[in-house]
C-alpha cells in the first residue's frame, strides 16, 4: 500500500466524520435539500479526497439515476454518492454533482447529525428538485 495524500481545504469545511479528512466546502453546497435514509443530505459541486465505485441505475424519489457511491479515501466509509446520469429532463441539473449524506459528515463548526427515527426509507434524493 502506498503513502496516502489528502487534500487539506481552507474555510468552512465539511469532513468524514471517522476520520475527519476533508471532503468538501460549504461554499460548494448547491443544496440542502436532499435527503437520504439517514436523514439530511447535501448537493455539492465538487468534494476532495474520495473515490467513486461502479455506475449502477438507481430508483430515486425524483426518478431513475445512473449514480455511483462515493467513499473517503481516509478510511473508506461510503459518505454519499455521484450522479451521472438523471434519466428525467428536470433532474439533469444533478449531473456530475455530488451528494454527501450529512449523517456521515462533521460540519463547519464540528457538529455532527445523529439518525432520526423519522428518516425517510426509501430511495434518495431531493424533495423539492
Amino acid at each position: 500500500m502506498g503513502r496516502l495524500f489528502l487534500i487539506s481545504l481552507e474555510g468552512k469545511i465539511y469532513s468524514c466524520k471517522h476520520c475527519q479528512a476533508h471532503l468538501a466546502l460549504s461554499d460548494d453546497i448547491v443544496s440542502k435539500s436532499f435527503h437520504c435514509r439517514h436523514g439530511k443530505a447535501y448537493l455539492f459541486n465538487k468534494v476532495v479526497n474520495v473515490t467513486v465505485g461502479i455506475k449502477e441505475e438507481r430508483l430515486m424519489m425524483t426518478g431513475m439515476h445512473t449514480v455511483c457511491d462515493i467513499f473517503c479515501v481516509g478510511c473508506g466509509s461510503i459518505v454519499g454518492w455521484k450522479y451521472v446520469a438523471a434519466h428525467e429532463k428536470n433532474q439533469k441539473y444533478k449531473e456530475g454533482k455530488i451528494v454527501l449524506e450529512r449523517f456521515k459528515l462533521t460540519g463547519p463548526d464540528g457538529s455532527r447529525y445523529w439518525v432520526t427515527h423519522d428518516s425517510h426509507m426509501g430511495g434518495s434524493d431531493a424533495d423539492d428538485a
